[in-house]
């Protein structure tokens, strides 16, 4: 294996890609054909599940992306692990468009510039020696994306805030659930492609620890004499996050300018270009709590430093007197259960499931609803997307290249079986339980198999183990 130095700085540099804007530029009025219809059929259903009323009734009038295409620049190519090819570029999109939203009891939304701006992961994997050579191709941003509305007659919009915030909310939340790592956006080149080797394991764990912050909380010029009079000195907290990853709060410490937290926690990493972000608040409990400053580092640079370092806090993109001071140990994924016996209350490892396809499945075709559910009782259960009969696809015979991944803490493993169910709607069809003995006793702790839930129905899925390793 090589040493995490090697493994972070081996990159030939970026490149420019005009030929990948060409061909963009020439297929824009298809794209924005197909990102209209794709907006509608998935936003509108969103506005409606999760907004309160009215927003609840959003919907799109007009969907104009205009004539200015994405553009896309500073490409990094690289190989992968698993013998793929992984392209990372920048993507930038100044769009002037036409868009229309109404609403009950709203007057209509218009928003006439939409602002994109991030770094995406493109895996081509597997490659094959059968033209067209790749399996397939999955897309992801890194980090949660910049995002910018600009409406049209926004002067003379009530509660306009409130409105950006919630559609800005749903857009991101749309991307970060499809195509923020670790999730990514599948597209098969190859009708038969394998997902099990199509699959991105994420890297490994980032132990963190938020050591203290120097210099916070200085007066406010907006606070009034009695605020700083009663709450001179703030009483501060930080939260971390790895990209989409579940935020960590610390503990608050009370009436401190340089407080000291040294608390550690452990967070999945899918791309060593992931952000890691200290985000530093005064808790307030009178009113809302104040915020300090958020500082930001990438994985790579972090390990790069040596693991440790002081970052500068920002307050509106405006540099502070204050800072955060963070260590970080990275540990890889490995085919080795060692660490599944150590104790603490850390990530020691990961268990996933990839469901790959159902073959089989009997019933009326016009009345099948398939899905597959993943159940263990260290962690509850997961499951895949609800198929449907439609034009073009077998119901009877169909895929879902899915998969759902579980940390693995002290005392999970030797564990319960993991169960696979075959659902129709909401009824069971078929199950099979597998021991976690099986998947050690496998080739590198990976069992891959067509596993019979009975009536003649089988699901071809996997079972991956992985603990972890200390890289230098």
């Amino acid at each position: 294996m090589s040493s995490i130095v090697e493994t972070l700085t081996a990159s030939g540099g970026s490149e420019s890609v005009g030929f990948l804007n060409d061909i963009v530029r020439q297929l824009w009025p298809n794209i924005c054909v197909a990102g209209a219809r794709m907006t509608k059929d998935i936003v509108e259903p969103i506005f409606t599940k999760t907004l309160p009323a009215p927003l609840n009734t959003l919907h799109f009038k007009k969907i104009d992306f205009g004539t200015v295409p994405l553009h896309f620049s500073k490409v990094d190519v690289h190989k992968t692990e698993n013998e793929g090819i992984k392209l990372d570029l920048d993507i930038d999109w100044d769009g002037k468009c036409d868009i229309e939203l109404d609403a009950s009891m709203m007057p209509t939304v218009g928003i006439e510039h939409f602002k994109l701006k991030g770094r995406l992961s493109i895996l081509l994997c597997p490659l094959t020696n059968v033209l067209p050579l790749i399996g397939a191709a999955q897309v992801a941003f890194i980090n949660p994306p910049y995002l910018k509305l600009d409406f049209t007659d926004a002067a003379h919009i009530a509660n306009l805030s409130v409105i950006d915030n919630a559609i800005r909310k749903v857009i991101i939340s749309i991307i970060s659930s499809m195509a923020v790592l670790p999730n990514r956006f599948l597209v098969k080149i190859d009708p038969t492609n394998d997902f099990f080797r199509t699959y991105q394991h994420p890297e490994g764990i980032l132990r963190l620890t938020v050591l203290s912050g120097a210099n916070l909380g200085e007066a406010k010029e907006g606070k009034s004499f009695l605020q700083k009079l009663v709450h001179d000195e703030p009483d501060c907290y930080a939260t971390v996050t790895v990209s989409t990853e579940t935020p960590y709060q610390t503990a608050t410490i009370k009436n401190a300018r340089a407080p000291e937290w040294n608390e550690t926690y452990d967070f999945v990493v899918a791309d060593y270009d992931q952000h890691v972000s200290v985000d530093v608040n005064d808790d307030d409990r009178a009113s809302r709590d104040d915020d300090i400053g958020e500082a930001t580092i990438t994985v790579r640079k972090l390990l790069l430093s040596g693991g440790r370092q002081e970052l500068p806090l920002f307050h509106k993109e405006a540099q502070t007197e204050g800072s955060v001071s963070v260590a970080g140990r990275f540990f890889k994924f490995v085919p080795d259960p060692s660490s599944f016996s150590e104790r603490g209350v850390g990530i020691y490892g990961m268990l996933t499931v990839l469901v790959a396809s159902a073959f089989g499945i009997q019933g009326k075709r016009e009345e099948l609803q398939p899905s597959v559910k993943v159940e263990w009782a260290q962690c509850g259960s997961f499951r895949t997307g609800i198929k449907k009969d439609a034009p073009g696809s077998d119901v009877q015979n169909l895929s879902w290249d899915q998969a759902f991944r579980v940390p693995i803490r002290t005392g999970m493993i030797p564990g319960p079986p993991v169960k696979i169910v075959l659902m129709d709607g909401e009824q069971e069809r078929g199950s099979v339980e597998v021991e976690l003995d099986e998947v050690l006793a496998a080739d590198g702790m990976r069992l891959e198999k067509f596993f019979e839930l009975g009536d003649g129905a089988t699901v071809r899925a996997g079972i991956w183990l992985r603990g972890i390793a200390p890289v230098e």
